[in-house]
């Protein structure tokens, strides 16, 4: 019986024209295989979740958490804080405020910017101020037994755990599941959520969000205490993501760093977000670095990427701007007469792959997700090898 060799993921003299390789140090740095040698390090395609890499430290103190406004105050709109939206600028602000309590305060007008009324969905920007009203927490809701519908919710969220512990918990959304309600969403994880309600009645909350469509890791506080230390960890970008994706065609260089601003653009039926210009109205600095991981016959490629900023559809905008849309994409994939190749579901290939962030009681968080279904299927049409080593590893962080 032969046996397949496996190609190298970038020979020596590869490199496209204009590459700019990331640089690590010696020791993280792939090192090439020599024949009858052993292989590269692996990036664990499922790892256990007994294999979780966090160690926790000695537990400190907690550090002081924001305490509610008791009275009206107004703050100033800071750098990383512009373009977001003005319900999360509350919840990022003062994590524990319920989702009904923030719209409340919106809609009866008792936040203003700048003097004026906001929508919870307005964006914010720099420099900004901000009326804040006095906030409160809602009484918490006493546990009491579950219902047989809550029971199939609580079993399904305990079935998307990949980490857990008395702070934080990290689940596997799947693909088309919702993080938040809104318009024309029946069920979501924030909801669902409830029926994870501790015995002193306080509920798990959403530190971040992934869109509907992509599947992946998804942080979760399980306290006001983590909340605020994740939120934290978040604006001040040391929380690290990596994402894989399937694209259209193969991205020239293989690796690379996509700089632009990004601005929403509402019509009547979408809202997307586009490419904008510094200085245009709502538009935000957006930073992402990409790596080709493999190819497939020069029409496909599976790519790893790696955001430094947390723009809205920042990674779906970012790969349609250097014309590799992701595979599946419904509002950026605009490459025409290009045909999905036969066995392929025409679903989002994105994944929230992988997260790694500081620990709120000290050590670090690190976790990977599979491929969903639909990408394990694309993965396995294409002779795409699961295992191999990520050279996003190696990007720059800023």
């Amino acid at each position: 019986m032969s046996r397949r060799v496996k190609k190298p993921l970038r020979p020596a003299g590869d490199r496209p024209k204009g590459a700019r390789p990331y640089r690590g140090s010696p020791a993280e740095r792939p090192q090439a295989r020599r024949p009858g040698g052993k292989p590269p390090p692996r990036f664990p395609a499922s790892p256990p979740r007994a294999a979780m890499p966090f160690v926790p430290e000695p537990e400190k103190a907690a550090p002081e958490l924001l305490p509610l406004p008791t009275k009206v105050q107004t703050v100033v709109v800071t750098a990383d804080e512009n373009n977001m939206r003005v319900d999360r600028f509350l919840e990022a602000r003062f994590p524990g405020l319920s989702f009904s309590h923030i719209q409340r305060v919106v809609r009866k007008g008792e936040l203003r910017v700048n003097g004026k009324r906001a929508d919870s969905k307005d964006r914010l920007e720099e420099g900004q101020s901000v009326r804040i009203p006095p906030l409160r927490l809602d009484t918490p809701k006493a546990a009491g037994p579950l219902s047989e519908a809550a029971n199939k919710t609580l079993q399904a969220l305990k079935d998307m755990i990949l980490f857990e512990d008395a702070d934080v918990m990290v689940l596997n959304k799947p693909a088309g599941l919702a993080v938040q309600g809104g318009s024309g969403i029946t069920r979501n994880v924030d909801d669902m959520l409830e029926v994870m309600r501790d015995a002193k009645g306080q509920k798990p909350r959403l530190v971040h969000r992934l869109d509907k469509e992509t599947s992946g890791c998804l942080l979760i506080a399980k306290t006001r205490f983590a909340a605020t230390a994740l939120t934290g960890s978040f604006r001040h970008r040391s929380a690290r993501k990596i994402y894989w994706a399937l694209v259209a065609g193969v991205p020239k260089p293989k690796q690379g760093r996509i700089s632009t601003y990004l601005a929403k653009e509402e019509s009547e039926d979408d809202t997307i977000m586009r490419i904008a210009r510094h200085g245009d109205e709502g538009a935000s600095h957006a930073v992402t670095h990409y790596a080709v991981v493999e190819t497939s016959a020069q029409k496909l490629a599976w790519i790893s990427l790696k955001p430094v900023t947390g723009r809205t559809h920042q990674l779906r905008a970012h790969m349609a701007h250097i014309d590799h849309a992701i595979v599946g994409d419904p509002k950026y994939f605009n490459k025409e007469n290009w045909e999905l190749p036969g066995g392929l579901q025409n679903r989002l290939h994105l994944l929230a792959r992988r997260i790694s962030i500081p620990h709120p009681r000290g050590g670090v968080i690190d976790v990977s997700a599979p491929l969903p279904p639909h990408m394990l299927q694309s993965w396995n049409l294409l002779g795409l090898e699961a295992d191999r080593f990520d050279p996003i590893e190696n990007a720059p962080e800023e």
